[in-house]
């Protein structure tokens, strides 16, 4: 009985342990489920209501971190610039001054230069850059790509700057060359001398002024408006006559051949004189008794069929450096040439953004002293409609305004046959 009376006391006690335990476990549990850990320090941090909402429709790069400089939420621009890698913000500028805003409260704001991702030319990309305090424990940064609206105004500023200077040099000439007239009044050789230099610098004024105005009509009229089917002879007939009296005077024949009765649908206003600044350009950088050729071929393409006019010159030739710049306003393969011809340096600007907003392109090859072939694409007539309505219209600055230049040699055309 007394072993009994034992044995039932031990288990009375075992019992009672039993549950000590299992309820200090319990307890211990659901302390241990209300401490913090470095999952929840991550997660924790609630954006305010209605945050969450407005940077998911921002423009700018949003990124939101914790006191520990963890990344709470960024947007996938974030991502895209660069901005967060690894659940991290990778730009230190930025980062410090989220610090010093979540010291004090302030406002910051700054402007970055950072290196572009994926490419090996250092290219700067421009931002602006703007940190907030965000409730007590998170702050946001608001990342703004400045890239595109730096190069617009640098590009705007040098138009504006390249536009004065042009002005102002036979501006200049008019009025130097006026007081030598009144100067050698007495002297009637000198005054008709004088004259005949102060009709070239007239005419210098008068070209660059029309050239302005045809460069801001193609780049603001949509040429689909007054669009129609334009023969292609009729274009090359019309920029051979344009051109066949300085082709006259340096003895340059000018061809003709290729593929007839094509057509192409734009303005005819607008294409003529893309055509005729490329024939122009093609006899004023020739030398004397060389040739002109203008051909034209229709393309199959997989959007439809295309008619290309090339032309190709025997003249100095164009470097690779050159290429690259050729069609950018006021730029100039050989400004002493060009000064001599009258030209102003906005023939090319005017092609590239006929052709663009018609739906084509316009490309170049060239070799120094071997001449040149500056070739335009554009949709043919009946198809060209929706693709020319379809294409994007061309950009205003031209990054700028770069030309597409060909790596291979182009490929000769039919033989063209001299006009009559």
């Amino acid at each position: 009985m007394d072993v009994n009376a034992a044995v039932a006391a031990a288990a009375a006690i075992a019992g009672v342990l039993t549950g000590v335990i299992a309820m200090l476990a319990f307890r211990w549990s659901e302390r241990d489920q209300k401490r913090p850990t470095r999952t929840s320090l991550h997660t924790d941090p609630v954006l305010p209501p209605g945050v969450d909402t407005v940077l998911s429709v921002l423009r700018s790069s949003a990124v939101v971190l914790d006191e520990g400089d963890i990344v709470v939420k960024a947007s996938s621009a974030a991502y895209a610039l660069g901005l967060v890698r690894g659940g991290k913000l990778a730009v230190e500028p930025m980062l410090q001054m989220a610090r010093d805003t979540r010291r004090d409260g302030e406002i910051r704001q700054v402007e970055l230069d950072l290196p572009r991702r994926g490419t090996g030319r250092g290219e700067a990309l421009a931002v602006s850059a703007r940190v907030a305090p965000l409730g007590s424990r998170l702050v946001l940064l608001l990342v703004e790509d400045l890239t595109e609206a730096r190069r617009i105004e640098a590009v705007r500023r040098d138009f504006v700057a390249n536009v004065s200077h042009e002005l102002k040099t036979p501006v200049g000439a008019l009025s130097l060359l006026s007081e030598a007239v009144m100067d050698a009044s007495d002297d009637p050789e000198a005054v008709q001398r004088f004259a005949g230099r102060m009709q070239i610098e007239a005419t210098r004024l008068t070209n660059l002024v029309q050239e302005l105005i045809d460069l801001s009509r193609v780049q603001n009229d949509d040429p689909l408006e007054d669009a129609e089917p334009v023969r292609v002879d009729e274009l090359v007939a019309e920029a051979i006559d344009r051109c066949r009296h300085q082709a006259g005077t340096k003895q340059i024949t000018m061809a003709a051949g290729g593929t007839a009765d094509l057509h192409v649908w734009g303005n005819r206003g607008q294409l003529a004189a893309a055509l005729g600044n490329l024939v122009e350009n093609a006899v004023n950088y020739s030398p004397a008794r060389t040739r002109v050729g203008i051909a034209a071929r229709r393309l199959s393409a997989p959007g439809g069929d295309m008619i290309e006019l090339a032309v190709t010159d025997q003249g100095i030739g164009i470097t690779d450096k050159d290429k690259e710049r050729i069609f950018e306003r006021f730029y100039r393969v050989d400004p002493a040439r060009s000064r001599a011809t009258g030209g102003t340096g906005l023939g090319l600007a005017i092609v590239k953004h006929v052709v663009a907003s018609h739906g084509g392109e316009v490309t170049v090859w060239s070799a120094e002293n071997q001449g040149s072939t500056f070739t335009v694409r554009l949709p043919e007539a009946g198809a060209a409609r929706d693709r020319a309505s379809q294409h994007p219209d061309p950009d205003l600055d031209d990054e700028a305004d770069r030309s597409t230049s060909e790596s291979s040699p182009y490929e000769p055309l039919p033989a063209p046959e001299v006009l009559p």
